[in-house]
């Protein structure tokens, strides 16, 4: 990637605690000379794509540490109110020639986060990690039905909220977030398509080493991560990580039964999508097997 000696200036500037508006952010060390920094790199989504599978993973390489929960910074007015200062506070501690990596799916379709993120550190490495759009949005949905039903919450039936007098509702929220082409649209306007490295989802879960290489490749990390991090577990369905001869699964929600949608009103989704999965397709120079 060419940054231009501005970008390079400002991308040290930050590093060391200085804001983009050229203000002073006094460093704060860990006992062991570690040091929080304002993220080099951010997962900005998609939401329900895998952005935790893929931090998980990314955190196996010994140059990267991440933040552990999702900040929601650039896309809540209350965080972002707070300001730079409070935003590395959540960050990890790291040391000379660590990556800082941050996580937070809400930031991909937030209309204002692409200029913030820009404003921050016009460097920063962005991270889509895509899948199937159609799965996406019944993923999501499942994952809101169970809120829900946790806390004794009415709900409606997907079909209810997908379909309206037989056809698809385009302005159901959980579509919305499937229209990767509108929300990238947003994020190249504002950044290079070389800034944006996009992580296949669904090839992630079935064979995550290829993924994970190209993700590094992509980061200018050094190979660490290998085959032999990765263990099949039947029982789950998914790949579980090892290290250090432990392995370590991602939580229950993963992988979570699928709510039920019926077959017409899935291949009407699907047929919707088309389009918009072809844009997407040719924004991003590749193909992937949905719907």
């Amino acid at each position: 990637m060419l940054w231009t000696l501005p970008v390079l200036l400002l991308s040290v500037r930050l590093a060391v605690g200085w804001s983009a508006s050229g203000d002073v952010i006094s460093p704060v060390f860990n006992n062991g000379g570690g040091m929080q920094r304002l993220p080099d790199a951010i997962i900005i989504g998609v939401r329900k794509g895998g952005t935790r599978a893929l931090l998980e993973m990314l955190n196996l390489h010994p140059d990267v540490e991440v933040a552990k929960a999702e900040v929601h910074y650039f896309n809540v007015e209350d965080h972002y109110k707070r300001g730079l200062a409070w935003y590395r506070s959540q960050m990890p501690f790291t040391r000379t020639g660590q990556l800082t990596l941050e996580k937070t799916p809400g930031y991909f379709a937030a209309p204002q986060v692409p200029s913030r993120i820009w404003a921050m550190n016009p460097g920063t490495l962005l991270l889509l990690i895509v899948r199937d759009p159609a799965e996406r949005l019944v993923s999501d949905y499942t994952q809101v039905l169970h809120n829900r039903l946790a806390r004794q919450k009415p709900y409606q039936r997907l079909e209810e909220l997908l379909l309206h007098e037989g056809q698809v509702d385009a302005s159901y929220k959980a579509l919305q977030r499937s229209l990767y082409h509108r929300h990238l649209a947003r994020w190249l306007e504002v950044f290079s398509k070389e800034q944006i490295h996009v992580v296949d989802g669904d090839a992630l879960v079935r064979d995550p080493y290829p993924e994970l290489r190209r993700a590094e490749r992509f980061l200018g990390l050094p190979a660490r991560i290998g085959p032999e991090n990765f263990h099949y577990n039947s029982t789950k369905g998914f790949y579980c990580l090892l290290e250090a001869g432990r392995e370590k699964c991602l939580d229950q929600s993963k992988g979570r039964p699928h709510a039920p949608l019926g077959g017409l009103a899935f291949r009407k989704l699907c047929q919707y999508l088309a389009e918009p999965n072809r844009l997407f397709f040719n924004m991003v120079g590749r193909t992937f097997s949905w719907c």
